[in-house]
């Protein structure tokens, strides 16, 4: 299983019980990585079984033969060692902007605890020589495009194994180099790759599961800010809490529904709101009324994603498999990124709500037909200033993106590799996509807080202790709009406070953990 050390900041891998919180650690923190004992013991297990194979002469494909369409084609043993070179040269195509490094680390985690599972054949020292460019942050250059999501993520997967056998590039210190170059400053050796290996490392759906990790962890800290930001609202438009009434939520007991009708009550806790016997409407607008069914949704879906995504990251992804028990070399499918497509679709369109219902709430903060009194765009003297005006186009410009994004990736197939491989799954497109929503709905819901903060400015009653923590953080880097600035600059500064996690961590600190 997976262990910590005392201090609780070394991972271990074996292959079995990685989880979300370690890849973040790993791929975020730079937590260091070893290999379990278990892991190292299966490698050397399913190694023998290679190793016997081509002694034996036996026809084995990616082994002895060619891949793909080229899987009828015979390669002589004294070329099995080029093959394997072959296969990573041959596939590193890929293009467009390299991958962040956080993503880099969590591909590279991901395929070495993949491979220490015990079903691909390859050596220790394979296994080895990523955990110490993880180790020591030798860093490939991945291009973010390339990746049909079926036979596995080869083209990015192939970048990584060209720097391990020193004919890629790597981010190393600061700078980009060649990879010969940055493995020799980090004191690490090129692998020279024998038999089934350079396939074994790109014949599997890591890139994917990697960016759905990442993007998972994202997911559940902007639902977080998401609620913090619609109580900061709801104070400032009077809303009326009986909506979130734990006897409303039992009636309809839907997960993320019941979850965020709590958070919602913890946030507003100590509002006069809560104990005000008469309110100045019957009911809210949905933007306020249906916070913890729409939100409560995407929560469901986030979670939903997580699930799948704990199956996939201790899973064996690649083809073929070989069983140590028997001694078999199975040919299979489980390379397919399908299972990953469609809950990554899903994941950008439960996000992508998140952010549709943040703009409304904008809106209605911002229009002086919908605020409940406010100055009309947040701006006591209208007209010589146009106040918090164009944040709503902002918003709306990032949630009318986001719709565009939501199109789902994993309806579309095109075939590859002579129309041998004839059903792809896209599942890379759909990986990022979400990544891409989740980043517009962090700006949204940061615009959501900036004008949340103007605008409690205004408000005379008590309010909640989440919301009067979450505007104490942003007080704290952006002062009150009396009069026009330059906009972009206070929406970084609270985009910051949520990418750097500060005003929920402050938030918590009032009303204890946020559990989602």
């Amino acid at each position: 299983m997976i262990e910590l050390n005392a201090a609780g900041d070394v991972v271990s891998i074996d292959g079995e019980s990685l989880s979300l919180d370690q890849i973040i650690a790993v791929a975020c923190k730079r937590a260091p990585v070893v290999l379990h004992v278990s892991g190292k013991a299966k490698l050397l297990r399913s190694r023998r079984v290679v190793e016997r194979l081509v002694a034996d002469g036996r026809v084995v494909y990616g082994v002895t033969t060619g891949f793909g369409k080229f899987s009828d084609l015979l390669v002589s043993r004294d070329a099995s060692d080029a093959l394997q070179q072959n296969i990573i040269m041959s596939h590193s195509g890929g293009v467009g902007e390299p991958l962040p490094v956080e993503a880099v680390r969590a591909m590279m985690l991901l395929r070495a605890n993949s491979l220490a599972k015990g079903y691909s054949g390859v050596r220790v020292e394979v296994v080895q020589l990523l955990l110490d460019m993880l180790n020591k942050a030798v860093h490939p250059v991945v291009p973010c495009k390339g990746s049909v999501g079926a036979s596995g993520d080869l083209v990015p997967l192939a970048h990584i194994a060209l720097a391990m056998i020193g004919l890629g590039e790597v981010e190393y210190q600061g700078q980009k180099l060649s990879s010969r170059e940055g493995l020799k400053l980090a004191k690490l050796h090129p692998v020279q790759l024998t038999a089934k290996e350079g396939l074994a490392l790109i014949n599997g759906t890591q890139y994917m599961s990697a960016l759905g990790c990442l993007a998972v962890h994202h997911a559940l800290r902007l639902y977080k800010a998401a609620n913090i930001a619609a109580a900061m609202t709801f104070e400032a438009l009077d809303g009326i809490p009986t909506a979130y009434d734990p006897r409303i939520q039992e009636l309809r007991p839907h997960g993320g529904q019941k979850n965020c009708a709590l958070m919602m009550r913890r946030l507003l806790d100590g509002s006069e709101l809560l104990t005000r016997t008469r309110h100045k409407r019957v009911q809210d607008a949905y933007t306020l009324r249906c916070i913890p069914q729409v939100h409560g949704a995407s929560l469901d879906a986030i979670n939903y994603v997580k699930r799948v995504l704990d199956v996939e990251i201790n899973s064996a992804t690649d083809n073929p498999l070989i069983l140590p028990d028997t001694g078999e070399v199975i040919s299979g499918g489980n390379f397919h990124g399908q299972p990953l497509a469609l809950p990554l679709d899903f994941l950008a369109m439960a996000v992508s709500e998140l952010g549709s219902i943040s703009e409304r709430r904008i809106e209605r903060l911002v229009n002086p037909a919908l605020n409940n009194g406010l100055p009309p765009f947040l701006t006591e003297e209208g007209g010589l200033n146009s106040g918090l005006m164009i944040l709503q186009y902002t918003t709306a410009a990032l949630a009318s993106e986001n719709k565009v994004l939501a199109h789902p990736a994993s309806v579309d197939s095109i075939p590859t590799s002579g129309n041998q491989e004839d059903h792809v799954s896209m599942g890379s497109i759909a990986a990022r996509k979400a990544v891409s929503v989740i980043e517009n709905v962090r700006w949204i819901v940061a615009g959501e807080m900036l004008a949340a903060a103007q605008a409690l400015d205004f408000t005379s009653h008590a309010i909640g202790k989440g919301s009067r923590a979450a505007s104490r953080v942003i007080r704290e880097v952006v002062p009150h709009w009396d009069g026009d600035r330059i906009l972009y600059r206070d929406l970084e500064k609270v985009h910051g406070l949520l990418l750097d996690g500060r005003i929920i961590d402050e938030v918590e600190k009032e009303t204890g953990e946020l559990a989602c």
